[in-house]
């Protein structure tokens, strides 16, 4: 009897066996950080400017652990000089104690990430083969542990190194900033180039970290709400997998997610909010499928009032309209997406001209006016990172040639997703769009292609086409290789000379996955196609 209990409940046995490793390993290296961190590591920061520019920022102030004597960086503008002089004192005693000083786990992550990329293939062969079959009694109990065993684990990442310093600084300085003054938090003189909806989070984290006992996890606090949104993700995976394939089908999917080193590098490890806003994305771009666009609309409002780059994504919901052919819908988008901006925009808008925030989109987007920021895409493999966005390259500028870029990839996004008649192409389409702005639009960051991967995924739960595993396999290893150089890379930051077999390596395999990535589309397209004639006839 004991021996039948043992057997069907094997796999919950094993979970719960990790999930007790991990929790001890977690309250461990808490209870670590508290004892060996220096609690004036970010005092500075209550005297630097909450504007202080972002290049100078990254220039200055990130992995100071590393030194290279040859590296090269970006010119700056006058402007952007002084700012730099006029803080030189400041970043200096940054530098001293916020570098990314635990290094070492470099390569134990990237040994990780080969074991990871191994049985993926292997579960892959299995899937496809139909090998893969296993059955769980208690199914709630697993995807329950799951999530809280991938949770536990990034918290206890998050513990062991502190972050890329510029971004963690800016943010610590901004929770602290909107803590103390949220409502003016633009208007001030420290205000900040970010958009108002993560200012939110950070003013919470502010209130926290505020809290003399809780002032010490300020690293943790600031990643955990990026931890907590690839939980959700994972957990939105399974729903979604569990719906239309089968729980088994969730339970792995999310399992490749979860655990996927190129997920929680950027998370837990850089402490950037690239997870929070992929959230954001899926959730719009499910509801699209589920038919409800005007709450769409009001979450990719969202999604766009926390990175500019949301608006990359505004087409799916357009491509919706556009199917449907209603006006009605429009008009109800349109003003349920003005209602949820100025909800969002308000608090801050006193003592601002109405076009306040116009003017920040602008200076955000031109604060990179490179055809690459250390994304590994077509500008970076030509030798155009951080060249000017207006240098020409045959006939036209790099800006133009991203104008176009940005055109003819939603354009054909819009082809395929009218073509089909199917909102089902809901995330399809928004990969199509974020894989193919990377890919070829200028100013893109090593970050920005992060939404690929759930997208991938989900992409594969809509349409069944098994090739979408191809396209996360291929996109894990982009995303890890290009965050992976940049956070750890001994050069710093990158210029148009900082060629190496990786980055041109990875810039060419994002080519070829969005190439790969519209033949599995147009494959689909002509499917439909002949299945329809067939129903037809």
């Amino acid at each position: 009897m004991r021996k039948a209990f043992f057997k069907e409940h094997i796999v919950q046995i094993g979970l719960i066996l990790i999930l007790l490793i991990s929790l001890f390993t977690c309250i461990y290296s808490i209870s670590n950080y508290k004892s060996s961190t220096n609690t004036n590591k970010m005092a500075v920061n209550q005297n630097m400017p909450a504007n202080q520019d972002k290049n100078n920022m990254r220039a200055k102030g990130h992995r100071s652990n590393f030194s290279n004597k040859n590296t090269s960086f970006p010119t700056k503008s006058p402007q952007q000089h002084n700012n730099t002089q006029l803080h030189n004192g400041t970043q200096r005693n940054m530098n001293r104690g916020f570098g990314n000083t635990n290094n070492k786990y470099a390569p134990v992550l990237t040994l990780y990430f080969v074991l990871f990329l191994i049985l993926f293939i292997i579960m892959y062969r299995l899937f496809i083969n139909k090998k893969l079959n296993f059955s769980l009694t208690n199914k709630k109990l697993s995807i329950a542990l799951l999530l809280c065993i991938g949770a536990l684990i990034r918290i206890s990442l998050s513990t062991v190194m502190e972050g890329y310093s510029g971004d963690m600084m800016l943010f610590n300085n901004w929770a602290s900033s909107a803590a103390k003054n949220f409502a003016n938090f633009y208007s001030s003189a420290n205000s900040s180039d970010y958009p108002p909806l993560y200012i939110y989070i950070l003013f919470l984290i502010g209130k926290l970290t505020s809290i003399s006992g809780l002032s010490l996890y300020y690293s943790i606090l600031l990643k955990l709400p990026s931890i907590i949104a690839d939980i959700g993700t994972a957990y939105l995976i399974y729903r979604l997998a569990k719906k239309y394939i089968s729980v088994e089908s969730g339970l792995l999917l999310s399992v490749f997610y979860i655990f996927n080193p190129a997920v929680f590098i950027d998370s837990t490890l850089w402490g950037q909010v690239d997870s929070f806003f992929a959230l954001l994305i899926v959730i719009s771009v499910f509801l699209i499928c589920e038919g409800k666009a005007v709450f769409s609309s009001v979450i990719f409002t969202l999604s766009v009032l926390m990175k500019p780059q949301g608006i990359i994504f505004l087409p799916v919901l357009l491509f919706e309209i556009i199917r449907r052919r209603n006006i009605g819908l429009f008009i109800k988008c349109l003003i349920s997406a003005i209602a949820a901006a100025v909800v969002v925009i308000l608090p801050f808008s006193s003592g601002q001209s109405i076009l306040w925030i116009f003017k920040l989109y602008s200076k955000t987007i031109s604060e990179y006016p490179y055809a690459s920021v250390n994304g590994f895409n077509f500008y970076s493999l030509i030798g155009a990172n951080y060249e000017q966005s207006s240098n020409t390259f045959f006939i036209f500028s790099y800006g133009t040639w991203g104008i176009i870029a940005i055109t003819a990839i939603t354009l054909l996004s819009l082809y395929i997703y009218i073509k089909n008649k199917n909102r089902e192409f809901a995330f399809a389409a928004a990969l199509v769009q974020i894989s193919g702005v990377f890919t070829f639009s200028t100013g893109m960051h090593e970050r920005y292609l992060f939404p690929a991967l759930v997208l991938a995924i989900l992409s594969y739960v809509y349409l069944k086409d098994k090739r979408f595993f191809v396209l996360f396999l291929g996109y894990s290893i982009t995303i890890y290789g290009n965050i992976y150089y940049i956070l750890f890379g001994k050069s710093g930051i990158m210029n148009s000379n900082s060629h190496s077999m990786l980055s041109d390596g990875i810039s060419l395999l994002n080519i070829i996955l969005f190439i790969y990535l519209i033949k599995i589309l147009i494959d689909i397209t002509k499917k439909n196609k002949l299945l329809n004639l067939e129903r037809i006839e």
